[in-house]
Parts: structure tokens; sequence; C-alpha cells
């Protein structure tokens, strides 16, 4: 991740002094090929095929289907260049696309919305969460979605349902279409909370158990995902609101009840995200005290066990002392006494303790 910054920052520099709407890719650097894939459909017939240039996607333009193209990879400023020329997109629109360091928003234009989200996965080789922007390009008849890798997306079951001719989204508009799209990336967000979950409730068991330094560093571990996790899913909330009361023609009546079902589910993100936040700070406050008390515990018994040698010390002390006259060294069984008076002094003095409840 801290590499992922230093490269946006060194991307971000670069566009010092050159004028608005400059197309300068800011985030990880990629040197794989852009991928394009174009799905065209409504109630009647489906069109699904990969395209190798954006001319390809201009037969589509003005089709009364509706069509859904999908570009892997933000990297190559000439695909999107093309693609904001082919759908007379704003110079601001193609350079925020670019930006991978936008917040979720959303921007209203005459013919089109354009919408950024935060696509989040649990990567598990690292067994961290991950971030990947997508920028929505929503209009009358098509939506344009910009991801910004090229591994893999969370719309595999939305593709499935486009495949099907039985289904609710091939007899419906770009509108439901964004929203399905809108609504498969705030669903993963559940996913990526129950494995956040998981790793929150087995903490809580080391903790109580045996609270070590790897439990410190896995709490701060947590609570930098429950940070990043916030600021890639509160501003959506807005987002998807504005969406829903937007007055644009783009979105029609009957697509605002499913938006606005995708808010209360952004909600529950939201309160769910923020009740682990609790639990994550409360855990640090419960390791602190763990190890005081460990801490408390071991001094405490090192205190007994200092209290109970001062005596015995002094006694020791007492008859080390190199005295001709001392009338106890010739006593017959003055050695055995010492020892007599010193077990009773112990033994004294854990009785003691224990009634005070100090052991």
């Amino acid at each position: 991740m801290q590499h992922h910054v230093k490269q946006s920052i060194r991307k971000r520099s670069q566009k010092a002094g050159l004028p608005p709407g400059s197309l300068v890719h800011i985030g990880r650097e990629r040197a794989e090929e852009a991928k394009i894939t174009i799905i065209d459909y409504d109630a009647s017939q489906f069109v699904e095929q990969s395209v190798d240039s954006v001319e390809a996607c201009v037969p589509f333009r003005d089709k009364p289907t509706v069509t859904w193209i999908n570009i892997d990879g933000i990297h190559q400023a000439e695909i999107i260049e093309k693609m904001g020329a082919c759908h007379n997109l704003h110079p601001l629109v193609l350079e925020d696309i670019q930006n991978t360091e936008q917040r979720p928003k959303i921007e209203s234009y005459s013919d089109y919305l354009y919408i950024v989200l935060k696509m989040l996965y649990f990567d598990e080789a690292v067994n961290a969460v991950s971030t990947e922007q997508v920028s929505l390009i929503v209009g009358q008849n098509y939506v344009i979605s910009f991801q910004e890798g090229i591994e893999g997306d969370v719309f595999g079951n939305l593709r499935e349902r486009l495949r099907n001719e039985k289904s609710r989204a091939r007899r419906l508009g770009a509108d439901y279409l964004a929203y399905s799209l809108i609504d498969a990336i705030v669903d993963n967000y559940f996913s990526i909370l129950e494995k956040l979950g998981e790793k929150i409730e087995l903490l809580e068991d080391r903790l109580v158990t045996n609270p070590t330094t790897s439990t410190l560093h896995d709490i701060h571990y947590l609570k930098r995902e429950m940070i990043y996790l916030r600021k890639a899913v509160w501003p959506l909330r807005e987002v998807i609101s504005i969406l829903s009361r937007t007055d644009s023609d783009i979105v029609q009546e009957s697509t605002r009840i499913y938006l606005r079902d995708v808010y209360d589910h952004t909600i529950q993100v939201i309160d769910t995200v923020e009740s682990y936040r609790d639990m994550v700070s409360g855990m640090l406050d419960i390791y602190l005290s763990s190890v005081s008390n460990r801490l408390n515990a071991v001094m405490k018994v090192l205190t007994i066990i200092a209290t109970i040698f001062m005596p015995l010390t002094f006694i020791a002390g007492v008859y080390g002392m190199n005295f001709r006259h001392m009338p106890e060294l010739e006593w017959q069984y003055g050695y055995f006494l010492i020892w007599g008076i010193m077990i009773a002094i112990t033994v004294s003095m854990l009785v003691f303790f224990r009634r005070k409840k100090w052991l």
C-alpha cells in the first residue's frame, strides 16, 4: 500500500503546470494491455464480444438496445481519449477517470451521469483488503465502466443474469444496468466485512487467552483496514442518495426504488464498519489493560517474595556479623532455633497475606 501511495505522488507531481483535462494516469504502473468488452442486449437479443479497439464500439453508439462497454485498465490514455471523443465526454471527466485517487462521487452532465465507486477485494495472498476504482458513464441507452485493474471484477453474476433472456435486467434500461453494477459492488462489501469480522473474532480470542506483541500488530493492522474501508464506503451514501433523487431523465422512476434499496444496504455497511472500528479500538484498550494487569501480577508476586525475605534477611544479617561475644552462638540448639524462627515468620506472613486476599 505504501508503494502504491509513493507512485501516486510521483505521478501527481507530473501534472503540475498542465492544463485542466490533461490525461495523466495516477495510480499503479501497469504493463498489460487494456481489455474492452461489449455486451449489447434487449428483451429479445443478446450480444457479447471482446474487441481490440475503441472504433469497434462505434456501431453500438446509436442502437436502440442497451449497451454495456467495459474497459479493464485505465493506464492507456489513448483508449480513454478515444472513448471520450466517441461519446462526447467532458475532458475533466476523462482526467478524473485516470486518477485512481478519487473519492466516490457523482456528477451530472447534460446527457450522461459520471459516477466513481471503490470496488473492494480481499487479497488472500497478502491477507489484506485491496481496492480498485470503478468509473461509470451512464447514458440514455449505454453504460461505460472503466476499471482500474484487469484481473477481474465482481460483476460475474450480473453477466450471467444478462445472458438469461428471462432476466428482469434484459427488459429494463441502462439506468437499471447502472444500478445492478452499483449493487454488485455494495453487496461485495458484505463479504469483505464477513472476513474482517472473522479476523476480529479470532483476535478477540487471542486477546483474552494470550496477548502478545504480534496481537498488538494485528490490532493496528485491523484498525488501518477499518479506516481504509471507511474512506472507501462512507462517501458512497451521498452518491446513491443523490442518484436516487436526481432530476436527470436518465434515471427512470421505476429504478429509484432499487436505488433506495442499495442506499439501505450502504447504510448497513457503514454501520457495520463503525461497529468494527469501535470493537478494534476497544480491543486496543483491552490489550493495554491485559499487559498492565500481567505486569501488576508479576510485580505483586515479586513484592510478596521481597516482603517475606526482608525479616529473614535481617535475621541472617544479624547473625552473620563477626562479633566474638554473641551468646546465641554458644547455644547447642541455636542453629535450629533460628531456623524455626525464620520458618515461623514465613508461615505467619503467608497466612496474613492469604487472609488479606493478597495471594
